[in-house]
């Protein structure tokens, strides 16, 4: 069953979904409207500063009387103050990445708040169903920002069958073919963040949410693999700069400068030559820019539709 699951039941939600934390796009009206339309929005602390912070949490609150939450990564240095935020908002949902969740599961789990970590290997949510985590969401390498190595195809069913607690499936899902694929690998909700790009609450520069619906199958690229931190984008200017700089094994820092700012040149001033354009190989399923009671509405409709339409015509009995 897709709606009324444990993933429901844990959130307080109509659907099994949450929006995902990205950094610059993440923010209150995209947060609240997808909480509004019945499932968590997220707000990305990211590297914000904690007083901005504290007023796009308070500005969430205005806008929906609904639970949303908070995704906290882990090693930004303002994780510490996005932490003690949650607690002092009593935030009802966290989620983690980039790090180990420990201290924000001690923080937090007393004051009665969901931690849901981001996870992209069985060895990581082993790890995080044993410190206490609520649920795990198990991100494929399709997504887009920061990346692991497995497919959403192989990881969700690993993960789904080495916890008891709910898995919630992220990377490469756009519409309700990838919600119905997900509970079939064995998820109870899925997260996504390049569809909600192109939500109408979604603030983001006009030209960023137009380069998501020009994105074909091949348009995105992954830059930093020799930094450790690999980062999955749409391809344009920077991302081809990004190549030449490891193909002459430029120096880590020269790596890292290039990066510096590129995400906000990309999300609030609209630079898609030289900007960030953070998303996930999904980006070519998405065609349209609507509310987010709309997106809810069709993802899990379709997703009702595409499983009834598979038990009425597959027979995998043998004859």
């Amino acid at each position: 069953m897709i709606v009324n699951n444990r993933v429901c039941k844990l959130l307080g939600t109509e659907y099994p979904l949450l929006q995902g934390g990205m950094a610059w796009v993440a923010n209150a009206p995209l947060a609240a409207a997808v909480s509004n339309a019945g499932g968590i929005g997220i707000i990305a602390a990211a590297a914000t500063p904690p007083d901005i912070l504290d007023k796009e949490i308070l500005k969430a609150k205005s806008l929906t009387d609904r639970p949303f939450g908070l995704n906290i990564m882990l090693m930004s240095p303002t994780a510490p103050d996005a932490l003690e935020l949650a607690a002092r908002h009593r935030l009802p949902i966290v989620t983690t990445g980039a790090g180990s969740p420990g201290k924000v599961l001690e923080r937090l789990k007393p004051l009665g708040t969901i931690v849901i970590p981001v996870v992209a290997s069985v060895s990581q949510a082993r790890r995080v169903e044993k410190q206490g985590a609520d649920a795990v969401v198990a991100e494929g390498m399709e997504a887009g920002g920061h990346i692991g190595e497995l497919t959403t195809m192989v990881l969700v069913p690993q993960i789904a069958e080495a916890v008891k607690i709910p898995v919630v499936a992220a990377g490469g899902i756009a519409d309700g073919r990838g919600v119905a694929a997900a509970f079939a690998l064995g998820a109870e909700g899925v997260q996504l963040g390049t569809r909600f790009i192109c939500c109408t609450e979604c603030t983001v520069h006009p030209n960023f949410k137009q380069a998501v619906l020009d994105a074909r199958d091949r348009s995105t690229a992954v830059t930093g693999q020799r930094t450790g931190h690999p980062v999955r984008c749409l391809s344009n200017k920077l991302t081809a700069e990004f190549d030449k700089l490891d193909a002459r094994l430029a120096p880590l820092e020269e790596i890292e400068a290039l990066g510096t700012g590129r995400l906000r040149a990309a999300v609030v001033d609209g630079d898609v030559d030289w900007g960030s354009l953070m998303s996930g190989q999904s980006a070519a399923m998405v065609n349209d820019i609507l509310p987010a009671r709309q997106i809810l509405e069709r993802l899990f409709g379709e997703a009702r539709e595409v499983l009834r339409k598979i038990q009425g015509s597959c027979d995998l009995e043998p004859k």
